[in-house]
């Protein structure tokens, strides 16, 4: 297992990786249309981690694209695979990674602790549909974000969708919803006037959620004010996978004209955070922030959204690694998952 405190993931495990045909006509039909042109990218400021490259900032130039304004539902993923009949990374491997304090006395004591953070557990039979191992449901959670889907699950449903994912300057751009050099999608404080922005921990990581901004998991996806540009839960909520392969370095001298990052790598970038991001421990609800996960893992805390228009997805070849399932047990705080 490989682990962070904010995504657990697999070691190699060498499953082929599943490719729906790509569908010629987009089924999501109302994305949001952006213009593209520069921004100031990265971050320096003391709270950022240097490690992971936040910085430096930089000006990066982007074409216009169009980007969803919510990660993708359950109910949205439920109609993938029913159509396809796609079965995800976790359901293959038998188990994906789901935080303690969501399991039953049965599936807890069935789990296997990532010992180097110790709230995930490997839990048997967790995936997309029963995102707590057996006998969870997601029937109330229909327009809550699809979780425990690795990066090339988000790619078959993107195939089949007619979309792509966000190359990571696109994500970053669209999350700061217009706003230069802010902190959070709505401006640098946290909890502006005591209000809650975000779906992220609130009270003792990892023991006590007090659950202050309404939510102790998943929140629906429009949950929140929306960004300048009408874009939901950029920060919080669920980690985000994006079309590039991970660098702490590539992009400090990389091309800024519409990067696509690294052409290759063995971590895919996630952005955003999630419900489990805790300023004691760590707080990649930043725009800014940056983490990682090797492509075949999935977690409790993992989704995404979808993109279309710009430049390609990927320039790169996605298939000459072996898929590592990544497990929580051998992350560490410079990639985080929570």
């Amino acid at each position: 297992m490989s682990t962070s405190c904010c995504t657990p993931g697999h070691e190699p495990r060498g499953l082929p990786v599943i490719a729906p045909p790509r569908s010629p006509t987009p089924r999501h039909k109302h994305m949001i249309r952006l213009p593209g042109g520069t921004f100031l990218m990265g971050a320096e400021d003391a709270e950022g981690y240097r490690a992971d490259g936040e910085g430096p900032i930089r000006t990066v130039e982007l074409h216009p694209f169009q980007i969803e304004a919510t990660t993708v539902t359950n109910a949205q993923f439920a109609a993938f695979a029913k159509a396809t009949g796609y079965t995800t990374e976790a359901e293959r491997f038998g188990f994906s990674f789901v935080f303690e304090g969501f399991l039953t006395e049965e599936n807890a004591r069935a789990s296997e602790i990532v010992h180097a953070a110790p709230w995930w557990r490997a839990t048997p039979g967790a995936f997309w549909k029963r995102p707590e191992g057996p006998d969870s449901s997601i029937t109330s959670r229909q327009n809550h974000p699809v979780v425990h889907v690795s990066w090339h699950d988000a790619r078959a449903y993107c195939d089949w969708s007619g979309t792509r994912l966000p190359t990571e300057a696109e994500w970053e751009y669209a999350a700061r919803g217009g706003l230069e050099q802010r902190r959070f999608p709505w401006g640098d404080e946290l909890t502006p006037g005591g209000r809650h922005m975000c779906n992220v921990w609130q009270g003792d990581f990892p023991h006590v959620n007090t659950g202050e901004d309404g939510h102790l998991g998943t929140a629906p996806v429009k949950s929140y004010r929306p960004n300048g540009y009408g874009l939901y839960n950029t920060v919080g909520n669920v980690w985000e996978w994006c079309a590039d392969w991970f660098s702490p370095t590539f992009h400090r001298t990389a091309p800024r004209d519409n990067p696509t990052g690294p052409p290759d790598g063995s971590a895919r970038v996630m952005r955003g955070g999630s419900h489990m991001c805790h300023a004691s421990y760590c707080n990649r609800y930043r725009v800014a922030a940056r983490s990682s996960n090797t492509p075949d893992s999935s977690a409790g805390n993992i989704g995404f959204r979808v993109a279309a228009g710009g430049p390609p997805e990927n320039k790169h070849p996605t298939t000459h690694h072996k898929p590592q399932h990544a497990n929580p047990s051998s992350h560490h705080r410079g990639s985080c998952t929570w």
